[in-house]
């Protein structure tokens, strides 16, 4: 028995939304491959979880991780009802939560001028790629709302700007166990981004 797995990643030469089908595409496969039941998909507008439902297999569970209410502007929220709706009726979970990394600490530095470390973890994580602290992100808040649990693995998918050009193979865990989480693979994600 081998001490090690080839595992394929596809890298994307320029990141954002032009990657979208290619990512999810990468998802499909992976997630077939290792019997992942759940993927978490990052999307403001709805379009990248439509995108979504329509690329993955219809037995793979798809939460739908959108912006909080406000983080665009006061009382906005991006994702509108009739995409909501739309999003339920094909069985996708939706959450609308705050960010993990971006609550409180970033409301200190707004007002105090000093960072926080939920924003220095954040600005770490994207050493990685906007789309890997999307993705990490997105695990985290979804483990908090009871909607992946933290003993089994999921893919979570994030983008930069817009659509998905991120996906990684992980653990969860509640944000307050930020260090039991664990990135398991790449499956995809931008070389540069």
């Amino acid at each position: 028995m081998s001490e090690y797995n080839d595992v394929t990643c596809r890298y994307f030469k320029q990141p954002g939304p032009r990657n979208t089908e290619g990512a999810l595409e990468a998802v499909s496969r992976r997630a077939k491959e290792l019997g992942i039941r759940k993927v978490v998909v990052a999307t403001c507008s709805g379009q990248t979880a439509l995108k979504a439902r329509e690329i993955l297999d219809t037995e793979l569970e798809i939460v739908a991780v959108s912006h909080a209410t406000g983080f665009r502007e006061p009382n906005y929220q991006e994702l509108s009802e009739d995409v909501r709706q739309k999003l339920e009726d094909k069985g996708v979970s939706v959450l609308t939560c705050q960010h993990a990394f971006g609550g409180i600490g970033r409301a200190v530095r707004n007002k105090l001028a000093t960072y926080q470390v939920d924003e220095i973890v954040a600005y770490t994580l994207r050493t990685f790629g906007q789309g890997t602290k999307v993705a990490i992100e997105l695990a985290l808040m979804a483990a908090d709302a009871g909607l992946v649990r933290n003993d089994e693995d999921v893919i979570c998918v994030g983008g930069t700007g817009k659509g998905a050009d991120t996906a990684l193979l992980l653990r969860p865990a509640n944000s307050f166990k930020f260090f039991d989480l664990k990135v398991k693979e790449i499956v995809c994600k931008p070389v540069v981004g």
